[in-house]
């Protein structure tokens, strides 16, 4: 699709993997919603980036609050074309330790948000962007995901955020096949260990040694790594139904 024409949704977006994404695509030509709970960040953004960029505070876990933001959207730019979901939260907790058994409450927040919420966004793009004129290639919108390497090699005590993004990656195909007849291309991407809030919640030595499991290159990822790839595949037509690694070859250890 070509970038300048369209109309993007990132959620997410006020930091991290997400805000990288705003940034990357506002600066290729795209108009860009940002959609997050952090209004005061939102809000800054949304002001830097001025023309074409604009902020819903969005709770994607309520189905209401998803429905007014593309509401406010549509009625904003006049429809999408892309919709990156990057909304998400990370969450350690073992089935059994010396605090007793794993809170159900919690390992539902963290499916809630990271998966449930992703296809909250989903429904709601399909919905707008088959209503589109498709391009030269047929193509009405794109839809990219976030999942993780944790949906493939989670980590001890992971067990509720590699639930989330394993469902990201099982639902990718399904439903790139379900959008097929409306020209709208779906795909998820699968970081390793990035540089992101997320990870600044560790020590210096927790991050080095995450860093230091990297084969190549032996680093932690960079947001606007991620938003290359998001462009990538909002740019080639061929890349629908696939989960793509972007790890630099990692692969998690147990702990």
């Amino acid at each position: 699709m070509d970038l300048p024409k369209c109309r993007g949704v990132v959620t997410g977006g006020a930091s991290g993997l997400g805000e990288a994404t705003v940034r990357n695509l506002h600066r290729a030509g795209a108009a860009v919603a940002i959609l997050d709970i952090k209004e005061g960040s939102g809000t800054a953004l949304a002001r830097e980036l001025g023309e074409r960029a604009f902020y819903v505070k969005t709770d994607v876990t309520r189905e209401e609050s998803v429905h007014d933001a593309f509401s406010s959207i549509v009625d904003f730019f006049g429809g999408i074309e892309i919709a990156v979901n990057c909304a998400g939260i990370a969450f350690a907790e073992k089935i059994l330790s010396k605090r007793g058994i794993m809170s159900v409450a919690n390992f539902r927040k963290v499916l809630d948000l990271n998966l449930v919420g992703t296809v909250n966004i989903i429904c709601r793009a399909v919905e707008n962007m088959a209503k589109n004129r498709p391009n030269e290639e047929g193509e009405r919108g794109v839809i990219i995901n976030t999942a993780s390497t944790a949906a493939f090699d989670g980590q001890i005590g992971q067990a509720a955020y590699s639930a989330s993004k394993a469902g990201i990656v099982g639902m990718t195909l399904p439903i790139a096949r379900e959008c097929a007849e409306y020209g709208i291309r779906v795909n998820s991407i699968a970081p390793g260990v990035f540089d992101t809030p997320l990870l600044e919640l560790l020590s210096d030595e927790q991050r080095d040694a995450l860093a230091a499991d990297v084969p190549f290159p032996k680093r932690l990822g960079k947001p606007y790594e991620f938003a290359r790839l998001v462009r990538h595949i909002i740019e080639n037509p061929m890349l629908n139904g696939e989960t793509i690694r972007l790890d630099g070859a990692l692969r998690m250890k147990a702990r």
